[in-house]
């Protein structure tokens, strides 16, 4: 235990809620940077001279880094301790966090935002493990509830602020305005957080390491640049296919034989971790996509301005809250019950979303973010208690990396296979629409039918194929929220499979 010289008095207790309230705040960054990036991307894009797949690297390379970087939170605590990890961690994260704003060309900041993510990576799996081995298993949902709830009073905060002033000045001061607070957490952790998790002569699995980033790298580069190069027609994208192929084999038959591997197949004999470890991948597909997916819808199609947008999404951040406080609930009943009702939730909003066109609400928009925080508010709490109910704590830094490693790894995942979907899918139809645009086609020789379309003038053929163009994209955003609905639907009987857990 962290703090067991104060275990059983009231010091002890203070510290250890000033820990919980230290840890919240460093850990509320990574979500902060996530949403606020996402209201700045169309802004980001313009600047940089992107192309909508090209500006969402900075999300999936920010994710890919969480993820390669993730396994090493337990051999890192294990040779220096919390208190250094946490601490470097959260420096770090600042520093890269004012380079992204410094950022003058999408590499550069693509680079940083890649930083960003390898050193904010131990920080969400490390606080988790800090908490649940300082506070006595019959705290353990309560902390957990408030420690989600702390995480997203800065989605709340950050969207609204961070496109208000994005709008204001330029997308740099979304990454300032992270900062300060980056500051306070670090000063707490400096007070609250005491040295623990130390292990002697422990041995980091670099074969296993180094095999699964090269798989994950790999996967990441095809899904993110096989559209543009035309998939298997590329030599490159045959190339990475092949070197992700042999290096993920290579992982799991090492895993298989190691003496102390990355990823221990034996905790997957424990049935809820392994069901939980496949359940947190959809919870990671799900849970960022859509703040990747409608920031370019909105500001593109329907001309929302970025203020607005981060409005508009703060409303997931609130329905987060009151999702986390009804899990608190629930998970004294059966968390099984808060998981099923949070992926139905996120069917429904997916399917809502289907329905969206370039006239949507923002009523519509903040509706549906709304029940996608509550959804999610309702399945964190539960799914973290049922997946290491039975995990013993001896294990919960090893076991927590590689449950937010395949968080992580599904968020990379499918963000890069919408944005596929997207792009794919929006080509294919801008190109059978311009096959109904000939002066052979008779209804076009109704001016009714063109409104203020002129087919004889270049100018008019330039504003059909710019409204072509938008149609075209719509349905492929409106088809990147059906693989969404899908993904939720698939989560729910997994849930049912899994055992009610002891919380006592």
């Amino acid at each position: 235990m962290i703090i067991a010289e104060h275990a059983d008095g009231a010091p002890g207790a203070f510290r250890r809620w000033m820990l919980l309230a230290s840890v919240t705040m460093a850990t509320t960054l990574y979500g902060m940077t996530v949403l606020i990036v996402s209201v700045v991307l169309p802004q980001m894009q313009g600047t940089l001279s992107a192309s909508p797949d090209q500006i969402s690297w900075v999300m999936t390379f920010n994710i890919l880094a969480t993820a390669v970087v993730t396994p090493l939170t337990g051999w890192l605590t294990a040779q220096f301790g919390w208190r250094q990890v946490m601490l470097n961690g959260v420096l770090g994260f600042l520093i890269a966090t004012i380079l992204c704003g410094q950022a003058d060309s999408l590499e550069s900041l693509i680079v940083y935002r890649v930083l960003q993510g390898g050193f904010g990576a131990p920080l969400v799996p490390l606080a988790q493990a800090v908490l649940l081995d300082t506070f006595p298993r019959r705290q353990h949902g309560l902390v957990t509830s408030i420690f989600g709830m702390g995480v997203v009073v800065g989605p709340i905060i950050g969207p609204i602020y961070g496109g208000y002033l994005s709008e204001l000045y330029n997308w740099r001061w979304a990454f300032y305005m992270i900062v300060p607070l980056g500051i306070v957490g670090y000063l707490g952790l400096w007070a609250f957080l005491t040295d623990g998790g130390r292990k002697s002569q422990t041995r980091f699995d670099w074969i296993g390491f180094l095999t699964l980033s090269v798989a994950i790298t790999c996967l990441q580069l095809v899904l993110d640049r096989a559209e543009r190069l035309d998939w298997f027609e590329s030599t490159e994208i045959i190339i990475e296919t092949a070197l992700g192929g042999l290096a993920f084999y290579v992982f799991i038959v090492y895993s298989l034989t190691a003496r102390n591997p990355l990823l221990n197949f034996r905790h997957l004999l424990n049935r809820n971790y392994a069901l939980g470890l496949i359940i947190v991948f959809i919870y990671g597909m799900l849970n960022f996509t859509p703040m990747v997916m409608l920031p370019p819808m909105l500001k593109g199609l329907a001309g929302y301005p970025e203020s607005v947008i981060g409005m508009l999404l703060g409303a997931r951040g609130a329905g987060a809250m009151l999702g986390f406080f009804f899990a608190m609930w629930l998970g004294k009943l059966d968390p099984r019950i808060g998981m099923a009702v949070g992926f139905a939730m996120l069917a429904w909003s997916g399917w809502y979303m289907m329905g969206f066109d370039m006239n949507v609400t923002s009523f519509d928009v903040a509706l549906t973010s709304a029940v996608q925080g509550l959804a999610v508010g309702l399945l964190w709490v539960p799914l973290t208690i049922a997946t290491f109910s039975s995990i013993d704590s001896r294990h919960l830094a090893e076991t927590m990396s590689v449950f937010h490693l395949l968080r992580n790894i599904g968020s990379s995942i499918f963000i890069a296979l919408s944005v596929t979907i997207l792009v794919r899918t929006s080509s294919m139809n801008y190109a059978r629409f311009t096959e109904f645009i000939s002066p052979f086609n008779r209804l076009l020789e109704f001016p009714e039918n063109l409104r203020s379309f002129d087919i004889g003038d270049v100018s008019g053929l330039a504003a059909i194929s710019i409204e072509l163009d938008r149609q075209a994209d719509m349905i492929g955003f409106l088809n990147a929220f059906g693989a969404f609905t899908l993904a939720s639907l698939l989560a729910i009987p997994l849930v049912l499979l899994a055992r009610k857990p002891d919380t006592k």
